[in-house]
């Protein structure tokens, strides 16, 4: 399977450098605008183990609509590349790919964006040997640097540009906007996109979805500070960061944040930053929707929304769009 970079590790870490700087400058410090800087392997493997949790519901309530719907949606785009963006370890997307080749004709293809090099290796050498005949690539990059690039290459293929696992939701409005907006842009005629959406419930199945009892998302989300010393340098203690999630029910959305014990500060050539004791960073947030909200979220980025599949109990929605 080929890999290929979108983007060079030097502007990929001079951006990162910038935009911890300002997380961690802001008040209160704000690192929830990047949420691609909790994935390194170690990261990217969190989150798998995440998905696995009783209390998170978001993948067992996604992978029930992929099941259930996934030979209409593949008829009715009519798609023969499968475009995943933040593609993991693609477990969720092997219903659409069953459904591909399940309407015969030429093999399909199967390209896959992610940050992590080692996740897009172990999942294409899964997917070849699981598929014969399917066309895989894989891009690392990420969505600031690397949609334009991978949208914008040659295809003879309609396609479904799949965004899944609620990751829509981790970015700031005016963000969604300018996501959603460029994926737009990036689309041709007769491509699709379907986006996964967390939709709004009680308190606390959401709360508990982000404070499992094995702790395995404080693990993940102190990663991001173990990320942040490996790759500025910093020499900030992760184990000195205690985690939190709270849903905010005015601004429909979960927030993590990570409390610091003590008193700590780290100065690098990349970062100076330091922490008084109790002071927070948010580190991510997570929105949930209504079919309303979906709607307008759509439109306001150029896409019309053509339909919102839901699972039996409306815990999760995937959202199929195309241009307006």
């Amino acid at each position: 399977m080929e890999v290929i970079p979108l983007g060079g590790a030097a502007e990929d870490a001079g951006q990162m450098a910038r935009d911890v700087r300002a997380g961690l400058s802001a008040t209160p410090k704000d690192l929830s605008p990047w949420p691609k800087y909790f994935y390194d392997a170690e990261g990217s493997r969190l989150f798998e183990e995440i998905t696995a949790q009783p209390e998170y519901y978001q993948t067992g309530a996604e992978l029930s609509i992929l099941k259930d719907r996934s030979d209409e949606i593949v008829a009715r785009t009519g798609c023969r590349e499968l475009v995943e963006l933040g593609s993991g370890s693609a477990s969720k997307t092997r219903a659409l790919i069953d459904a591909m080749f399940a309407t015969g004709g030429a093999p399909p293809r199967y390209v896959m964006l992610d940050v992590s090099e080692s996740a897009l290796r172990e999942s294409g050498e899964r997917l070849v040997s699981e598929y014969p005949g399917l066309g895989i690539q894989g891009f690392i990059g990420d969505f600031d640097l690397s949609l334009g690039r991978l949208l914008g290459r040659p295809s003879d293929h309609g396609r479904l540009v799949a965004f899944l696992g609620g990751t829509i939701g981790n970015f700031t409005p005016e963000k969604r906007r300018e996501f959603l907006g460029a994926l737009r842009d990036g689309l041709r005629d007769g491509d699709r996109v379907l986006v996964g959406l967390d939709l709004v419930k009680d308190r606390q199945t959401l709360e508990a979805a982000y404070n499992d009892a094995a702790g395995v998302t404080a693990r993940f989300n102190r990663n991001m500070i173990r990320v942040i010393n490996h790759r500025l340098g910093a020499g900030l203690d992760p184990d000195l960061f205690s985690h939190r999630a709270i849903y905010d029910a005015e601004r429909e959305r979960v927030e993590m944040w990570l409390h610091s014990e003590a008193e700590q500060s780290t100065v690098s050539p990349n970062l100076e930053a330091a922490f008084e004791r109790g002071e927070g960073v948010r580190t991510e947030i997570s929105t949930k929707f209504t079919p309303d909200s979906a709607a307008r979220t759509f439109e306001e980025a150029g896409l019309r929304l053509l339909d919102l599949y839901t699972d039996e109990r409306d815990l999760f929605a995937l959202a199929l769009g195309g241009p307006a």
